[in-house]
């Protein structure tokens, strides 16, 4: 919470209060010469000037005791409180009150008169609020702007503060879990005994299970979910060497893709029609996901393909031959070799101009999508870089080293470096305001990426982190706990949690309904 920095209130007066006098009925029991005497001398005040006025207010002061003294005081005191901003026009109160930024002073504010708290209500302000705290991104608000503040604040407030959590330990077999990912109504989780667990996001309920694959699971995506477009198609590959489509919502099977010799190990979905895969078996294929067919065969790696990303037209591959590779998906064509690594490639993302690449050498090498050129390596990791991800002109590395490095990439300069971990790092995800990361140290850290420090340790320390993703009001946390009761099973249990940041019963400091405000 907020330090309240208020001046502390005045102390308290030890004299006896007087009792307040009606001046009106006690002027009728004033004799006729009294009142002939003070309105004598109320004229010959009138007459002073200011200087000789003030003279004798200093002089009469100085002759009252303190009953007198504090009578006058609670004569005078409210003479001179004046709202400053009910004497101006709205439009000038208004400008005055959007250079406040801080939520908890606005708060404050609201609550200081009725008419503050009016002034309070412009949509106007509230938008320029949205859009200093960034809680707009262009996006079209649906409530008020002051609603959707409030939402939003509240949102963030219960990031750095800890949210609702919903712990799942039931409905997963024993095993390894290789991959994750959610949206609002399912979260799908991939595991190694050949089966996909389907879950509700929001009660943290299974759903479903998808079976089919002969071999474990080891890489998956859905697609769809949103307003106008509901469909979800799941796409999942694995030791089995075959591409499975379903249709998520109901659960279906659609298409099995046969092709690949070896373990799927990687896919990425452009669209509801086309999907890459890469393979063990060292070739990367095309699909069509609406009829299940083959559009192209990658061929040019000469090991297993690890990484693969998509941005619109283009594939980018990494390998185990320790060369990246350009694809084109219309063609199906080769356009560019990446060399340069001296070790296998573990992690590859693209944003289409530039692509980066993490190794086993402990290096990142960015990379020209239309050239095919080195534009930088990127020094800094002492292990493997494991981990990448890359969103507008900023790139988040993860290594083996237990580190976190922030670029900037049109600079290829480090900007924040965090020695988060005692271990590998495993999982890392990162958006304008966070960077989430586990490692296999068991534990689940949350940092401020602008401040560059550790905001939270998001969970209880585990055994094992499997995978972890959020999005803007929740976070998955896939992770082995050790066993509480008495079984003789080494491994442990899976444990998923979910936490919850979009708490509407969470006021926090702008419920003004709650707060008293003074007339």
């Amino acid at each position: 919470m907020a330090k309240d920095l208020s001046p502390p209130a005045t102390p308290p007066t030890f004299s006896p209060i007087p009792h307040r006098i009606d001046l009106t009925s006690h002027n009728n029991n004033l004799s006729n010469s009294e009142q002939a005497q003070l309105s004598h001398l109320k004229a010959s005040f009138h007459l002073l000037t200011n200087l000789q006025k003030q003279y004798f207010l200093y002089e009469i002061i100085n002759s009252c005791d303190n009953p007198q003294l504090t009578y006058l005081n609670s004569l005078i005191e409210p003479r001179l409180k004046v709202d400053f901003l009910k004497e101006l026009p709205p439009e000038i109160a208004l400008h005055i009150l959007s250079y406040i930024d801080l939520p908890f002073t606005l708060s404050r504010a609201n609550c200081v008169s009725k008419y503050w708290n009016s002034l309070l209500k412009d949509e106007n302000l509230w938008k320029s609020l949205c859009r200093i705290h960034q809680y707009d991104n262009g996006q079209v608000v649906k409530q008020s702007y002051r609603d959707h503040f409030k939402r939003k604040y509240s949102i963030a407030a219960a990031w750095n503060q800890g949210g609702k959590v919903t712990t799942v330990d039931g409905g997963f077999s024993h095993g390894l879990v290789t991959s994750l990912q959610f949206d609002e109504k399912y979260t799908v989780v991939g595991c190694d005994n050949h089966r996909i667990e389907v879950f509700d996001t929001n009660s943290g309920k299974k759903i479903k299970t998808l079976e089919g694959h002969e071999g474990g699971v080891w890489a998956l995506q859905f697609i769809g979910g949103t307003e106008f477009d509901p469909e979800r198609i799941l796409l999942s590959g694995g030791c089995d060497r075959d591409v499975r489509v379903w249709d998520l919502n109901r659960g279906k099977l659609r298409h099995v893709l046969r092709g690949h010799t070896s373990t799927v190990r990687c896919l990425k979905i452009r669209d509801k029609r086309i999907a890459v895969t890469g393979s063990r078996d060292t070739t990367l294929r095309v699909w069509d996901l609406k009829r299940g067919t083959l559009l192209h065969v990658l061929l040019g790696h000469q090991a297993s393909v690890r990484c693969v990303d998509i941005y619109e037209d283009i594939a980018v591959s990494g390998s185990y031959d320790s060369t990246g590779r350009i694809w084109d998906l219309k063609t199906g064509q080769c356009k560019h070799v990446l060399i340069g690594h001296v070790s296998q490639i573990y992690t590859i993302v693209t944003n289409g101009k530039i692509i980066a690449t993490g190794s086993l050498d402990a290096h990142i090498r960015i990379w020209s999508v239309e050239t095919g050129e080195c534009l930088s390596t990127l020094h800094g990791h002492t292990s493997l870089v494991g981990q990448l991800q890359l969103s507008g002109t900023t790139l988040v590395s993860g290594g083996a080293d237990g580190c976190l490095r922030v670029w900037d990439m049109e600079s290829f300069e480090c900007i924040q470096q965090f020695s988060a971990h005692d271990n590998s790092i495993t999982c890392l995800q990162f958006d304008d305001q966070h960077i989430l990361s586990a490692a296999n140290d068991g534990k689940v850290k949350l940092w401020d990426i602008k401040r560059g420090r550790l905001l939270r340790n998001f969970t209880q320390p585990s055994k094992i982190v499997w995978k972890i993703q959020f999005n803007d009001t929740k976070a998955v946390v896939l992770m082995q706990r050790q066993r509480t009761d008495n079984s003789s099973i080494d491994e442990g249990k899976t444990v998923m949690e979910i936490h919850d940041f979009d708490l509407a019963s969470n006021e926090l400091l702008l419920d003004d309904d709650s707060l008293p405000c003074t007339v």
